[in-house]
């Protein structure tokens, strides 16, 4: 309840409020949509990794005026693509999630109409779907049961507000391995140690 509050505050401050030299309001809301590139990295040396096209879409809300905190919502789809170099197998990871960035940015130009920023922070991300499809000749050694549920990232990157349409170009990061260590049904062990990693353009729209 009492966190309730604080948020209802810090809106009501926002809408009552606005910035003197802006014109915007302390606490802004908005929705966005974007697409995504995805790739696992991996340390072995007979497995290739590509790309992997994605999108999301969720909301935000930006707290502040030039130095600000944007704290996100959205799904996702994401994923990579392993391939053998010595084997005939091919695998397609496909992960769903709900990712939560908690992102500090700052306004280099910040008038009424156009803000340029910048912007980094952590992201917790919830994985809530996932697949393997194996497209290769023979089964490759990754399962769902080998990707881990809960991942951490780190997001950096830039963007530009116009009126109330956001455009955001981020990298983000892994932390910690999505894929670590695997055995595949012949009980040989695979060190993929594979971090997620991700170029993301999005398009967003401030609803206040």
């Amino acid at each position: 309840m009492k966190k309730m509050l604080i948020v209802l505050t810090l809106v009501s401050a926002g809408l009552l409020f606005p910035g003197k030299s802006t014109g915007q309001n302390l606490v802004s809301l908005g929705v966005k949509v974007g697409y995504n590139a995805s790739k696992l990295s991996t340390d072995l040396d007979l497995v290739k990794s590509s790309f992997k096209s994605g999108f999301q879409f969720g909301a935000y809300v930006r707290i502040g005026k030039k130095l600000y905190v944007q704290p996100e919502l959205y799904y996702t789809t994401q994923g990579g693509v392993f391939t053998s170099n010595t084997q005939n197998w091919k695998q397609n990871v496909k992960i769903g999630s709900l990712d939560v960035p908690v992102l500090i940015g700052y306004k280099l130009i910040n008038t009424d109409l156009l803000n340029l920023r910048i912007l980094a922070g952590p992201v917790a991300s919830f994985v809530v779907n996932k697949s393997i499809a194996d497209d290769g000749t023979s089964l490759g050694p990754i399962t769902g049961g080998d990707l881990k549920s809960v991942n951490w990232a780190i997001d950096v990157g830039a963007g530009m507000d116009i009126w109330r349409f956001t455009f955001d170009l981020r990298y983000q990061i892994g932390l910690n391995d999505l894929v670590k260590e695997v055995t595949d049904v012949q009980n040989n062990d695979w060190s993929f140690d594979s971090k997620n990693n991700v170029w993301v353009v999005s398009l967003g729209f401030r609803i206040f």
